[in-house]
């Protein structure tokens, strides 16, 4: 993929938390324009920023955002959710939701922007996901999790054939208001957005942003009762 500099970006979800960290480490990269979206409106007025609405769960939604960012080279798909839910025991609806935001949103936003990174010249794919797509015991969105990081790698092979990049990304706890309520040691999310920049510039198809993650990665090779997660890990 090369530099960010210059570079048109799309960052879901960029209003806070590791999206408005990536918003802020595109721009500190040279980024020409980052779109950052929401699910309400709000204001940036840094220059280069142009802020829209996006809903990932609604087709129409994302198609208003590829049509209005027709010039974006590279693409986060940072936008998800996390709503408590034991398969077996949480609220169905739930479940769903989360499939909803965390797999489907970001398929969808694939689709739409995949013509779009193609007629300006491939770009590039970023996917986040997390260290709970590989450890078992964090119910609907640990599923979600591993459903995405399935989708990126089919995903790196279907979009190879328009030279887009894609790159999926696994974190561990991250201090944002997701996980607020955790109490377990975090990453700031300024030093993951680092991280991913740096990946992408690098041409990296997967970044591990954390040792967590590294480890987590290690022992998909071991017995796969070991994959399971501890919020003391």
């Amino acid at each position: 993929m090369g530099a960010v500099a210059g570079k048109v970006v799309v960052v879901t979800g960029g209003r806070r938390g590791l999206g408005a960290a990536l918003v802020d480490e595109a721009l500190a990269r040279g980024a020409r324009k980052v779109y950052s979206t929401a699910r309400s409106a709000y204001a940036d007025d840094r220059p280069g920023v142009v802020t829209a609405e996006l809903e990932v769960r609604s087709a129409e939604s994302i198609a208003a955002l590829a049509e209005a960012a027709a010039d974006a080279e590279i693409v986060f798909n940072n936008a998800g959710v996390l709503l408590p839910a034991p398969l077996l025991t949480g609220d169905f609806e739930r479940v769903t939701t989360t499939f909803d935001v965390n797999v489907f949103g970001p398929l969808r936003i694939a689709r739409a922007f995949a013509p779009v990174l193609a007629a300006n010249g491939g770009g590039a794919l970023v996917n986040m996901h997390s260290v709970l797509s590989w450890l078992a015991g964090s119910g609907a969105y640990g599923a979600s999790k591993a459903a995405a990081w399935s989708v990126t790698n089919s995903l790196r092979l279907e979009l190879a054939r328009q030279n887009t990049h894609v790159v999926g990304v696994h974190a561990g706890f991250i201090d944002t208001d997701m996980i607020s309520a955790i109490d377990a040691p975090k990453a700031t999310p300024a030093d993951v957005a680092t991280r991913i920049l740096d990946g992408l510039e690098a041409g990296a198809t997967e970044v591990l942003t954390d040792e967590a993650t590294v480890a987590a990665k290690a022992a998909l090779s071991g017995p796969v009762e070991r994959l399971t997660f501890s919020a003391t890990r």
